[in-house]
């Protein structure tokens, strides 16, 4: 019997390997590459940690850490952090295992605790990495003053009416997800919870990377979609102050 049993092992391990290999190379072929304005401004702001760090003049008083979207190369939200940061907040891209914020939803911790002097955080996160974001205020209630969505919204299971935070999701008319959706969602986030849309924006214009498979067709630049996304979060951002 120790014969078959070591053989079944084996092959066991051997199917593990193998079905991690493909699960990586799949990541890596169905990736959306950031686009090289983009690569070039987040490679000035890239630490030791992983981290892309927007620093405001000054000492901020606000921060904002972002979950990127699935798959997407977080130097792709440089560009928008980079917005955040001349309004004055510290706005930092975490990195994730693979691309994928499911596997990295605590990553916000180690941001948090290098910036002791930043007295208002907020979380936020686009498409999946929004989702994520929501999971991590579910699990450290304590720990952030607000969460941005962009192109998100938290799971079914994900409920955070009760908590005293802001929050505001936003999303662009020509997202190919409905926008039924978004609304819906407000009664999974906390009381007070604001929906901004952005007219002719879409899904993938919250970064700078490629046209993103079920999306619409933007209608307004990604220059101005960011623009407008910015605008909205910093406003939020102040009404912490």
């Amino acid at each position: 019997m120790r014969r078959p049993l070591k053989v079944a092992g084996v092959s066991v391990a051997v199917l593990l390997v193998v079905a991690s290999a493909g699960f990586y190379l799949w990541t890596r072929v169905a990736s959306y590459p950031a686009f090289p304005e983009a690569v070039a401004l987040a490679e000035q702001a890239e630490t030791d940690d992983g981290w892309y760090v927007f620093e405001p003049d000054g000492e901020p008083t606000s921060g904002v850490v972002f979950y990127p979207g699935g798959l997407v190369d977080p130097a792709a939200y440089a560009p928008l952090m980079r917005r955040l940061s001349d309004g004055g907040v510290l706005a930092v891209i975490v990195s994730m295992p693979l691309d994928l914020a499911v596997l990295g939803v605590g990553r916000a911790d180690r941001v948090i605790a290098a910036y002791p002097a930043v007295d208002s955080w907020v979380i936020g996160g686009h498409s999946l990495g929004g989702a994520m974001a929501a999971e991590y205020v579910k699990r450290n209630p304590d720990a952030v003053d607000g969460i941005v969505l962009l192109a998100a919204y938290p799971s079914d299971s994900t409920d955070l009416t009760a908590l005293p935070i802001r929050a505001v999701s936003i999303y662009g008319t020509e997202d190919g997800v409905s926008g039924d959706v978004f609304e819906e969602s407000l009664r999974r986030l906390p009381s007070g919870a604001r929906l901004e849309v952005v007219e002719g924006g879409n899904h993938a214009q919250f970064g700078h990377y490629g046209p993103q498979k079920g999306d619409g067709t933007a209608t307004i630049s990604r220059d101005e979609q960011q623009r407008h996304t910015a605008g909205i979060i910093l406003e939020s951002l102040e009404e912490l102050d």
